[in-house]
């Protein structure tokens, strides 16, 4: 016996009860991509550029809030024995101050970058900035009395500190290009330089680590401390007296 033919109505009332209303969304939203953990990826053989933060904005002006009221402060004395910023790192020529730290503009730091972007025009080479300029000046106008305030922003400024170096540069590019480059460069800028490359010892404060120097001499007191067993000794002035005479 056939089995009976099944009519349209009961096959499409089939098809409705088989559908049901799904909670996920057929397209990802936001939400739902912030939920989903990152792939992560393996690396070989990669070295940082730098193990600084990133920072937003350029190198001759930072973003932030110029209305936000900062000290200048002073720059940073290696009393500690920190050789930090006082070697090339990246390059293979370098810009080093060698006189005492002081506060640089920005605009003393775009002045020597287009010198050297001048004399160096037409060769393939990479410059390097080693510092920020993310130190805002305030200054108050002339004849301005006590208790006005702390005045309106001026300009940008780095603290450079003693023997710290400022740029870097490395590329297919003679020695004296490189040399006359820097030199004028350092015209430029507030203060005296040095030319070093990456052989060159750091330096702690004004002291280079050459002729086998280390932090640790440095670290050692001049004076010498004297011992245990002479603390204890009483003085020669002392044991010549308390002997009894011949």
């Amino acid at each position: 016996m056939k089995p009976p033919t099944p009519s349209p109505f009961s096959l499409l009332s089939a098809a409705f009860s088989s559908l049901h209303i799904s909670t996920t969304p057929l397209r990802p939203t936001i939400s739902s991509l912030l939920r989903t953990p990152p792939t992560t990826t393996t690396t070989y053989n990669a070295r940082p550029f730098s193990v600084s933060t990133a920072r937003s904005g350029s190198w001759l002006e930072p973003n932030l809030l110029r209305k936000n009221k900062m000290m200048k402060g002073r720059p940073r004395v290696p009393t500690g024995g920190s050789t930090k910023g006082t070697t090339v790192v990246w390059g293979d020529y370098g810009l080093r101050m060698c006189d005492h730290g002081r506060r640089i503009s920005a605009k003393h730091f775009k002045m020597a970058e287009d010198t050297i972007k001048a004399r160096l025009r037409g060769q393939k080479y990479r410059l390097y900035k080693r510092k920020c300029c993310n130190v805002g000046v305030f200054i108050s106008g002339n004849e301005m009395r006590m208790g006005k305030g702390k005045g309106s922003f001026d300009h940008w400024a780095a603290r450079v500190a003693a023997n710290q170096v400022i740029f870097e540069i490395r590329g297919v590019l003679h020695e004296q290009v490189i040399r006359d480059a820097f030199r004028l460069a350092g015209n430029k800028l507030p203060g005296q330089y040095e030319i070093i490359t990456k052989s060159d010892p750091p330096v702690v404060g004004t002291t280079k680590l050459e002729n086998g120097l280390t932090v640790e001499d440095l670290k050692r007191p001049r004076k010498k401390l004297p011992t245990v067993a002479e603390e204890t000794a009483p003085p020669a002035a002392e044991a010549s007296s308390a002997a009894p005479p011949s």
